[in-house]
């Protein structure tokens, strides 16, 4: 198993030239940075202890957040490296100001370029996050006795089935860990059925208020005095959706803008000729016009979902309505958000099960649906405060459990 799996990736490897063309034509790689995927390292490595974070993408990032700025505060913990694999993630990482912190991409898994990587950076100890599960480096890191954790640690139901058709190396690989860290009790069984034991319950790590230092207060006259609908973090078909939506509600909702946040950027003009065909009016988020006559507007940056949450009346987030699994809502639910999203929410299930037995958030079945509890939250507002509070507790809780294990283990 182990050889056809770095057969593969030598195939990448082979094929990587193509491929990054082609992700760079698409705007999804960053040609000047692509070679840290090969650890061809620019940056430095300090003295002293150094904990390696990894994590795939924008949203696993922001869940560590705050345990980054824990560990900053360890005096013995002289540099924090983490890397991520795709374009978003890094852009977001800028806009944080750490102290001791440093951002690479994460390197192919191919043992030549996985040693490399480990001589230059010598990590203490390596924490990956969520479903982050790489044999070669794994097994890279074991050998050279670092410990390894995986946190926030998720699996799902279509996950569980292809490790467990794999058992044996499956079962091999995940041993590898010092401790796993599942974030629900869904994970932990499943874990438990492929023969795992280190294992300990902490919560979710997207319950833990993560502060962008640089959170933008956005004082846009075109926003003043409006009703505002945010569709955040959406996918294709769904901005068709809210295009078709904001048309039906601004007959009943006066001052009404709709604001769109792709989940990928690169869509922008797409969405855009979209909208021309419908006549609908529209600003990107980039140009900053200054213009009071608006129907859509469009946010085509990273790292600003948090700011228009803040200004919003109502909130859907995408992923929803077409089977991607849907996104966070706590982010949104922190600035007090009348939150709606769709049927398919599987990669926060129990995040959302949370929500609606707490009627913190809206389901919805179809567009028919969508508009008429959207149309009632405008109407109807609620007060959220209390149980927002039950929330940011609930997170202060999780991020002691979960910092103080991670120090017991790795420091």
């Amino acid at each position: 198993m182990r050889l056809i799996y770095s057969f593969l990736v030598c195939v990448i490897i082979i094929l990587s030239p193509l491929i990054i063309i082609y992700r760079t034509l698409k705007k999804k790689e960053n040609p000047k940075r692509f070679i840290e995927k090969f650890s061809i390292n620019k940056k430095k490595r300090g003295k002293g202890k150094l904990i390696w974070f990894h994590c795939s993408s924008v949203g696993e990032f922001l869940s560590i957040v705050p345990l980054i700025h824990e560990f900053e505060r360890k005096k013995s913990v002289k540099q924090i490296l983490v890397t991520t694999s795709t374009l978003s993630s890094s852009k977001i990482f800028e806009k944080f100001r750490f102290k001791k912190t440093l951002h690479q991409f994460y390197p192919l898994d191919n043992i030549f370029i996985i040693n490399s990587f480990l001589n230059h950076w010598k990590p203490s100890s390596a924490v990956f996050v969520e479903s982050e599960i790489w044999p070669i480096m794994i097994s890279e890191l074991k050998k050279r006795e670092i410990k390894i954790v995986l946190v926030n640690a998720r699996m799902t139901e279509k996950t569980f089935k292809k490790w467990f058709s794999i058992k044996p190396f499956g079962k091999r690989i995940l041993e590898e860990f010092d401790y796993i860290f599942p974030q629900n009790k869904e994970t932990f069984l499943y874990y438990k059925k492929l023969g795992i034991k280190k294992l300990k319950i902490l919560g979710n790590l997207k319950f833990i208020n993560s502060p962008n230092d640089k959170l933008k207060e956005i004082k846009k006259e075109i926003f003043k005095n409006k009703n505002i609908l945010c569709s955040a973090s959406t996918h294709y078909n769904e901005e068709e959706i809210f295009a078709n939506l904001h048309i039906k509600l601004k007959k009943k909702i006066p001052k009404l803008i709709t604001i769109i946040i792709p989940r990928h950027i690169e869509r922008t003009n797409e969405i855009i000729r979209m909208l021309d065909n419908k006549n609908l009016k529209y600003i990107k988020h980039s140009e900053n016009k200054k213009t009071k006559n608006c129907d859509i507007y469009i946010v085509d940056s990273y790292g600003e979902s948090k700011s228009f949450y803040k200004i919003s009346n109502v909130v859907f987030l995408g992923g929803s309505l077409v089977p991607k699994g849907g996104q966070n809502p706590l982010e949104a639910l922190r600035f007090g958000c009348n939150i709606t999203h769709g049927n398919h929410t599987f990669n926060f299930k129990d995040v959302y099960k949370m929500l609606e037995k707490e009627k913190l958030s809206l389901k919805v079945s179809s567009s028919k649906d969508l508009e008429k509890k959207a149309l009632n939250l405008f109407k109807n507002k609620r007060n959220n405060s209390g149980k927002i509070k039950k929330i940011k507790k609930i997170g202060s809780l999780i991020l002691k459990k979960n910092f103080n294990e991670l120090e017991r283990i790795i420091l």
